[in-house]
């Protein structure tokens, strides 16, 4: 069974965008909602992860405006929240318990930020057995000016690694005509 897992998009996340941070794939809010009402209108899971900060000062602390969801991964009654203190949403998580109790082994990402919390997630759910999927065009990236990186460059070789050894990465078009399909299934 495919899941969709919606990582990190809070508040905090469309700060930075707001603020003019050099970004890409800003339709990423836009695809996320597309693919969550797809997986749902399936009956497929749709699993969301946040991050929390224990610092107070933290943007992404718990009583932080910045630390709840975005309005494109809100999650819905029923829908499991994952909340993780670590880059890996299986790190801090009982999400791989909870995947494999619930029969699931594929797994569709989508979220932030790519060079972070998705790249960190993603390897270490194919480590750990789960058949990773990226959408490349559902993935929100920033920029590392310190160290001369354009949001584009950190994308394009989080993407490229992710794909070379962990991830199969797929544009989010391709995914939701799979899900329209009869029979969805990533394997094929």
């Amino acid at each position: 069974m495919q899941a969709l897992v919606i990582i990190d998009m809070q508040l905090e996340i469309q700060r930075r965008i707001e603020t003019g941070l050099d970004h890409v794939n800003p339709g990423t809010p836009t695809r996320i909602a597309a693919l969550a009402d797809a997986f749902r209108h399936r009956g497929l899971p749709v699993l969301h992860v946040r991050h929390a900060d224990q610092n107070p000062a933290s943007a992404f602390h718990p009583a932080s405006a910045g630390h709840g969801p975005m309005p494109c991964a809100e999650a819905q009654e029923g829908e499991a929240v994952f909340v993780k203190s670590t880059s890996s949403a299986f790190a801090s998580t009982d999400l791989a318990d909870h995947l494999r109790r619930a029969g699931i082994h594929r797994l569709v990402v989508a979220g932030a930020v790519a060079g972070f919390c998705v790249n960190s997630t993603v390897r270490a759910g194919a480590d750990l057995g789960f058949e990773m999927t990226v959408l490349r065009d559902a993935i929100l990236g920033f920029g590392l000016p310190d160290a001369g990186l354009s949001a584009r460059t950190v994308l394009d070789v989080t993407l490229a690694l992710l794909e070379a050894d962990f991830a199969r990465v797929l544009p989010t078009a391709e995914v939701l005509a799979r899900i329209d399909a009869d029979s969805f299934d990533l394997a094929d």
